[in-house]
């Protein structure tokens, strides 16, 4: 196996936002009392014309103009992870592939795993890479996730995602090491043609979110003969802001090292994009020779956990060929209750 890791990121999340107290004021609840319980302050909302295929395709195309010198020809896999994809028949990563130019000879495929489609893209890229079945793979994690009006969901599901180019030449982040911790505990679900997911409740924190990323993360340690204090950085999978923040304390991480990953409290939960999201701001603000320990979750459940170091070669990489996440999060345009329902179609105009 050649040693792979991240040539090229991108990262999109719509400039839209609605704050809590706002959803709350129309369900009678203290949606500022609820946003701070669960440390969200606002979250993003897609418009009208944004879904998962546009706000994969603005991550990706961000990701291709930081790498200019790579010919998206020589790009063999694209895999798109999501639980929102526009098309139940029909895949998302097929137009992402033909908006970058890297059709026709490449593999590509949509993934849904809850929140964690989006590194389990990663780890499939590393294998294809890695094997030299193809020179690049894209991952991309994105969202536009789904509440039921009133639900606890509809304070925190958002929008957002970012893209990957997984290789071996120019690495500015190699993955030391990637594994898995699986098992099948129920605690979020949607059946097809449902438009809105349902969770079981006291599942969602101890057996699930808890439970899967400490045993990852503990596996990772073991396997790299690491603790927290060997990272300057963490991510993980950040349903609210109070989950993380309690999970990074329990393996021994400070508050520093998660903040640049910390997203969900200025704009949501978004979902498969949530942990592509934090590492793309961590990798905005990292230096060569940082490492990152970062753990996705996703319901039903599992986590994937990732070792990473970011090398000399971010010297050399344009970032600025595109925006970073702190301009593209800049200058929110906030929304009342109304349009945030006509934008997520949960009132529609009679014909």
């Amino acid at each position: 196996m050649m040693d792979v890791g991240i040539v090229s990121y991108g990262a999109y999340v719509p400039r839209y936002r609605i704050k809590p107290e706002e959803i709350g004021k129309i369900w009678g609840v203290d949606g500022k009392g609820m946003g701070k319980g669960l440390m969200i302050y606002q979250k993003s909302v897609p418009s009208p014309d944004e879904d998962v295929v546009t706000i994969a395709t603005e991550a990706a195309r961000y990701m291709m103009a930081r790498v200019p010198e790579v010919n998206p020809q020589d790009i063999g896999a694209i895999y798109v992870g999501s639980e929102s994809h526009p098309y139940a028949v029909k895949p998302t990563s097929t137009i992402v592939a033909e908006a970058i130019e890297a059709t026709p000879a490449m593999t590509a495929a949509d993934m849904e795993f809850a929140c964690k489609a989006g590194t389990a893209g990663i780890q499939a890229c590393m294998g294809l890479v890695g094997s030299g079945m193809v020179k690049y793979g894209v991952a991309i994690g994105a969202d536009t996730s789904q509440g039921a009006p009133g639900d606890a969901l509809e304070y925190s599901a958002s929008a957002g995602g970012a893209a990957y180019l997984i290789g071996t030449e120019k690495v500015i982040a190699k993955i030391n090491k990637t594994l898995s911790f699986t098992t099948d505990t129920p605690d979020f679900w949607r059946r097809e043609g449902q438009p809105y997911p349902l969770h079981g409740g006291r599942f969602t924190g101890e057996p699930a979110y808890f439970r899967h990323i400490t045993s990852a993360a503990k596996m990772m340690f073991e396997a790299m003969g690491t603790t927290a204090q060997d990272y300057k950085y963490a991510v993980f999978h950040q349903p609210n802001g109070k989950f993380p923040t309690r999970v990074a304390g329990q393996l021994g991480f400070a508050p520093e090292q998660i903040e640049y990953g910390l997203l969900t409290p200025n704009i949501g939960n978004t979902y498969s994009g949530a942990v592509p999201l934090g590492l793309a701001n961590v990798l905005d603000h990292a230096e060569p020779g940082d490492r990152i320990f970062v753990t996705s979750y996703g319901s039903g459940a599992g986590s994937d956990a990732f070792d990473i170091t970011v090398t000399d070669e971010i010297l050399n990489y344009k970032r600025d060929n595109a925006p970073v996440l702190e301009k593209v999060m800049a200058d929110p345009v906030y929304i009342d209750y109304g349009m945030y329902a006509k934008f997520k179609g949960k009132i529609i105009m009679s014909e």
